[in-house]
């Protein structure tokens, strides 16, 4: 066996280090014991990396108008485009839609081109969707996008406060060192802010079921309690100017916007003055919003105030939600934004980056946010667009109307890893990028640590780096000598001298005197300067205005948003075990056995009013997009709000794209839209049959609703039709393509219901089980006998001597709900530490101990399923 190869995890923010194993069985992953971000953890995700790198799928070649074509041929048309484009109607009639998925190397050389030698600042992120308002919300009180603190702040702190952010499933790993820090220090104390229950609560000592939005209200009251109770730090403050007027404002919040019990209220508040080791982890609930800034202004207020920022077990910390979002942000890749932390609205900033890129014009304004890049295509503006590693037609907010404008716009380009994604479909051109695994580069987490991704294996096809991509279109426009990298260790060589001379300038972030050689760069603090060396910023009180100060900024809370007679609020959110649109997470059977169908949860209050059963279906809807998702009953969300994940696009579900139905008005500082709420009318989708196919090949279904998952042997499909089905038996065929099948069929004419096999040489190779309403079976159990000999298979259950594990509780160790139970039946669990020590579920990631808690008090009085 060969040394593993230490590279990091391409999903979220925190950055995990893993090692990657190269053996005549294929690959395996597992995470690096040494990497400071998870020290050896990995989440289900993580853990299942190395069942996401097949070829199924992929874009392999460029094409053209959907015809595979030359690397040549493409990107000289993609020059010449450009360049005509450019020369008619301007530099700002082009836009680069680029992604948090990029490495930094990527960042870097696609910022170069536009900013610097189109001359334009019309190249923004994805990242805009997810972490803009902290950006701005970090300019506007620090002068900088600076994190202040450090992962192990976490761990350090005596309170931490988790406000719009379900830390279990969507940064499992920070949310395992924290259940770790509480184990070893039960006097640390925890709180979770948020209008749905999630699972991140199992932890919670106090829950605050807020009010959607209210967020700011909520910390200006915190402010104005500290600085009533005379807990401000009066030496601290003499680093801070807008105290004053900050206060004001915030003594004049109504604690009636929160929606909070004010006894559960005036607890957190005497939590929050009463502890000085505090620290505000704060994610999408916060940032995706139309006053995010705001919102994060106000955390960061109650923190300056205090003083308790930049020291052990202090300060406020955003959470990424991408693998490379803070690499983004460092090198510029925002529309108003310039490289290492620059100003574009700085002249000087701007002189100095120019000579520095010797380029020949330089952009002097900022350029069009992700929102108004879109806007601006629909209208005609934008009229050469090249989006790189995303899909924006599924992610952004109004995602039809998203969608309808890439398909008009004169010329598209996308750059991307999959053939078949919602924005590849409307592409003039496609070119083949190289995956996670394939490339070389680097990527900063949430705490400022710069990690190497290192290629295990070659890029197949004629797949390319994303960096050489834009290279050579760079140089077919006539400026290859500003970018003759031949690797990204030369990029980053580049992007470290620019950031020497940008510390130079005064700016935070300068990597000029990082660790050593590129290839064994270990992961790394920033800042890495002569001056300094990692650790926490502002400690020292000093920040990066012109004045040295931080701002205090007045913030005023919005008002609730009208509620129309008829509707719901909409709120969306991540699952546990997938990521983004599931072009990655959904090649593996066992990341998709956990949730396979978009869904709604609804109060139960709701249902009954609107007439929605557990387990049927709910068409949602308004002025601006549709969407069918399974109906879950629960008491998680309050009366009044929904919830539905963001991950089915329209490869994988017929009506689950959920950002269609998002309006995404935005924030007027950061640019940043309100990705997780909409108003929607819910009612019954009034299904004629239901329906669960499974088969040991691909399928497309044809029906009002469908959504696809993988199994261990093909694909598996939840199926729903307004319209009856005639003849089953012909359906069936016709469904799979198997016309010559042998057939195996139980049916109920009467009654509706029928459970059909097709077989080839004695091999189940399809099943389809219908019937009027939602189909009871052993979906695991179906799915894992298809391709094999099982004439039991039509009964849709597994009989007497073949357990059945049931649901999937654990991704990460494969453990069913019923495997669980039967632990808890016989004697061998009574806890959720038992039940990991018996069974290993909940013990790697941890999302899933809420659940497993759930199933003891079902089957336990509390006093036994406690742990």
């Amino acid at each position: 066996m060969t040394s593993p190869i230490r590279t990091t995890c391409p999903y979220c923010g925190v950055g995990c280090g893993v090692l990657v194993n190269r053996t005549d069985q294929g690959i395996t992953v597992s995470g690096d014991p040494d990497h400071p971000a998870n020290f050896g953890r990995l989440c289900s995700k993580g853990s299942a990396l190395a069942e996401t790198i097949g070829l199924e799928g992929r874009l392999l070649t460029p094409r053209i108008a959907g015809q595979e074509a030359g690397w040549d041929e493409a990107l000289d048309l993609v020059a010449r485009r450009f360049a005509e484009t450019i020369a008619l109607h301007g530099p700002d009639s082009v836009g680069f839609y680029v992604s948090g998925q990029l490495l930094t190397e990527d960042y870097y050389a696609a910022n170069k081109l536009m900013k610097g030698f189109i001359g334009s600042a019309n190249i923004d992120t994805n990242s805009r969707l997810c972490m803009a308002s902290s950006v701005a919300g970090h300019r506007r009180a620090f002068g900088s996008d600076t994190v202040p603190g450090l992962y192990e702040d976490l761990e350090l702190a005596d309170l931490v406060v988790l406000t719009g952010s379900n830390l279990a499933w969507c940064h499992p790993v920070l949310y395992q060192r924290l259940l770790a820090a509480r184990s070893a220090r039960p006097e640390m104390r925890v709180v979770v802010i948020d209008p749905r229950r999630t699972a991140t609560c199992e932890i919670a000592d106090l829950l605050l079921p807020i009010a959607p939005g209210s967020d700011a209200a909520l910390f200006n009251l915190v402010l104005a309690a500290l600085a009533e109770r005379g807990l401000t730090d009066t030496g601290f403050l003499q680093h801070v100017t807008g105290a004053a007027a900050a206060i004001a404002t915030a003594s004049a919040s109504d604690p009636a916007l929160t929606g909070l019990d004010p006894a559960l209220l005036a607890q957190f508040i005497d939590l929050w003055c009463g502890t000085e080791k505090v620290v505000t982890v704060y994610s999408q609930g916060i940032n995706q919003s139309a006053t995010g800034t705001d919102k994060v202004n106000a955390i960061l207020n109650c923190h300056l105030a205090t003083g308790r920022i930049g020291r052990p077990g202090m300060g406020p910390f955003s959470v990424t939600g991408q693998p490379n979002a803070m690499g983004g942000r460092e090198v510029g890749g925002l529309a108003n934004m310039l490289a290492c932390h620059l100003a574009l609205e700085n002249p000087v900033h701007r002189e100095a980056v120019q000579d520095f890129w010797q380029s020949p014009r330089m952009a002097d304004a900022p350029g069009l946010k992700a929102v108004e890049m879109f806007e601006a295509v629909e209208a005609g503006k934008i009229k050469a667009l090249w989006i790189m590693s995303t899909n924006p037609a599924m992610s952004m907010p109004q995602a039809d109307r998203v969608a309808r404008a890439i398909a008009a716009c004169e010329f598209t380009v996308v750059s991307d890893v999959m053939a078949e994604t919602d924005t590849t479909l409307l592409a003039d051109v496609l070119l083949p990028a190289a995956a996670w695994g394939e490339k070389d580069g680097t990527v900063t987490n949430s705490e400022r640590r710069i990690s190497r991704q290192r290629a295990f294996r070659a890029a197949p096809g004629e797949a390319r780096p994303d960096w050489k991509i834009i290279s050579q279109v760079a140089e077919r426009m006539g400026w290859g000598a500003s970018f003759a990298w031949n690797s990204p260790s030369e990029i980053h060589a580049e992007y470290a001298a620019l950031s020497g001379m940008a510390g130079q300038l005064g700016s935070d972030f300068d990597i000029s005197d990082g660790p050593g050689d590129y290839e064994t760069m270990p992961p790394t603090l920033w800042p890495q300067s002569p001056a300094r060396r990692g650790g926490r910023f502002f400690t020292d009180g000093r920040f990066h205005t012109p004045d040295g100060k931080a701002r205090m900024v007045p913030v005023t809370p919005a008002a609730p948003a009208p509620h129309r007679p008829g509707t719901l609020r909409l709120n969306t959110g991540r699952i546990r075990d997938h990521w983004h649109s599931m072009t990655r997470t959904g090649l593996s059977p066992r990341l998709s056995a956990h949730i396979a169908e978009p869904f709604l949860e609804v109060h139960p209050d709701d249902a009954t009013r609107i007439g929605l059963n557990p387990a049927g279906l709910a068409q949602l809807s308004n002025g601006h997009g549709s969407a069918i998702l399974r109906v879950l009953i629960t008491d998680r969300v309050t009366p009044g709000q929904v919830f539905a994940p963001i991950h089915w696009s329209g490869r994988n579900a017929a009506a689950g794209r959920i950002d269609a139905l998002v309006t995404g008005p935005t924030d007027p500082v950061s640019g940043q839209p309100a990705l997780k709420e909409a108003l929607v009318h819910v009612a019954p989708f009034r299904a004629a049959w239901f329906g669960f196919a499974v088969a040991a090949q691909s399928f497309r279904p044809d029906c009002d609703y469908w959504a696809l998952a993988r199994t261990e042997a093909g694909m598996r499909a939840e199926l729903a039709g307004a319209a009856p089905i005639i003849d089953p038996e012909a359906y069936a065929r016709a469904f799979f393509d198997l016309p010559e099948a042998q057939l195996q069929m139980v049916s109920d004419p009467a009654r509706g219901r029928h459970h059909i096999a097709l077989l080839q040489d004695g091999i189940t190779r399809a099943a389809l089980f219908i019937a009027p309403e939602p189909v009871s079976l052993s979906r695991d159990f179906v799915a894992r006998r298809i391709g094999s000999d099982a004439p039991a298979l039509v009964a849709g259950r597994p009989g007497a001597d073949m357990p059945d594990p049931g649901a999937l509780v654990c991704a990460c160790f494969d453990v069913g709900v019923n495997t669980i139970t039967a632990a808890i039946r016989e004697g061998r669990a009574q806890s959720v530490a038992e039940i990991g020590q018996a069974l290993r579920a909940g013990t790697n990631c941890g999302s899933c101990r809420g659940q497993i808690a759930a199933i003891l008090a079902q089957e336990r009085p509390p006093a036994i399923a406690a742990e």
